[in-house]
């Protein structure tokens, strides 16, 4: 009907996108000759490069990401824990789809299934070449190096705190005592 909107598509709503986000996660993974992450660990990795502001990071950090395109005002850091869940959800499917077309190979660790990228994934990836991409690059390698470092159990406790988003909340009432 004219005059009706459509409804709005989110890039994360779209497999080809996330799939594509997954592939230049991983490059990035080999690239820094980190290890190959579990499902767990790279829902964190997935989730906090592609919304690096909900980590804590030193300001000339904050400053080259946003000026690789992110910000920190965006208000989709409100819903963070649901959004979180959402896209750890659809993971599992992502890389069943990357495994089948040959780009992501599993391997069993101990008792853990960690994910790396093939020689046609790090192609794939190398071809993305959208600003996004660019930017997912350059945030995908800061969270990376940060998050690495923490254990499992760390890294649980400190996605949890930092998901809460508080410090980002917007006051949509006005101060008690201020003027109308």
């Amino acid at each position: 009907m004219i005059g009706q909107l459509a409804p709005a598509i989110r890039p994360e709503d779209l497999d080809g996108f996330r799939q594509a986000r997954l592939l230049l996660l991983l490059r990035s993974l080999s690239d820094l000759d980190a290890p190959a992450p579990d499902l767990e660990r790279l829902s964190f990795y997935d989730f906090f490069s592609a919304n690096p502001f909900l980590v804590p990071i030193e300001a000339p950090i904050r400053a080259a990401l946003t000026f690789a395109g992110f910000e920190s005002a965006n208000l989709s850091y409100q819903s963070s824990s649901q959004r979180f869940a959402n896209n750890r959800a659809r993971l599992q499917f992502d890389l069943a789809i990357l495994v089948a077309r040959g780009l992501i190979m599993p391997q069993v660790h101990g008792r853990r299934v960690t994910y790396g990228i093939t020689e046609d994934g790090v192609s794939v990836a190398g071809s993305l070449r959208s600003m996004y991409a660019e930017a997912f690059r350059t945030s995908a390698k800061v969270i990376v190096e940060k998050l690495r470092r923490l254990s499992d159990s760390a890294l649980r406790t400190s996605a949890k705190n930092w998901l809460r988003a508080e410090d980002l909340m917007i006051d949509l009432y006005e101060p008690e005592g201020s003027a109308p």
